[in-house]
């Protein structure tokens, strides 16, 4: 197989492999009510251990933020989330697990370790460990490409996430011409 080959090959399988795992634990929560969307949105707010804006979520879900709003209004809605407004902001809204994903984020986590184990059972760990190095090493590469790449939607939606949805100056909105000036 030539390197480019490879590389084409990789990417495929590396694609592949995240969407159909996805989708094994997407197949074991469904009984829980919850689709991919549900509990991917669930565990982000879990592992967040506080509040989460409503740009934080679609950052780390990696979605535009109004595909994320139409979600949130459903989890809202089966009492999965509780939603308040800022009280550094009141045009930006803090999403809260509800009591009812409090009871199922341990089933979530059981079922996510489950299948871990299965999927990963009888793979050395020296090959994992490899697996991993060569991972992180894409994904930061991936993520220094991100950053030196000119300033533009997605990385002020990346900004306003990684100041809890807030500006320096208190804005949760860039100013007018913010932008295309690249000031935070």
């Amino acid at each position: 197989m030539s390197p480019g080959e490879t590389m084409e090959t990789f990417g495929q399988l590396l694609h592949g492999t995240a969407r159909a795992w996805r989708q094994k634990l997407d197949e074991r929560l469904k009984p829980m009510g919850l689709s991919q969307a549900k509990w991917r949105t669930l565990m982000h707010l879990s592992l967040a251990g506080d509040a989460l804006t409503q740009a934080e979520i679609a950052a780390r879900l990696g979605v535009e933020e109004p595909t994320v709003v139409t979600l949130l209004h459903r989890l809202e809605r089966e009492n999965w989330i509780t939603r308040t407004n800022s009280a550094l902001d009141r045009r930006c809204k803090m999403v809260l697990l509800g009591r009812r994903a409090e009871r199922v984020i341990t089933e979530i986590n059981l079922s996510a370790n489950t299948l871990r184990y299965e999927l990963l059972a009888d793979i050395p760990n020296s090959d994992l460990q490899k697996c991993m190095k060569v991972l992180a090493r894409i994904r930061d590469r991936a993520e220094k490409s991100d950053r030196s790449r000119p300033r533009g939607g997605k990385a002020v939606a990346r900004r306003l996430a990684a100041h809890n949805g807030h500006r320096r100056r208190g804005d949760s909105i860039p100013r007018k011409g913010a932008i295309r000036r690249g000031s935070k």
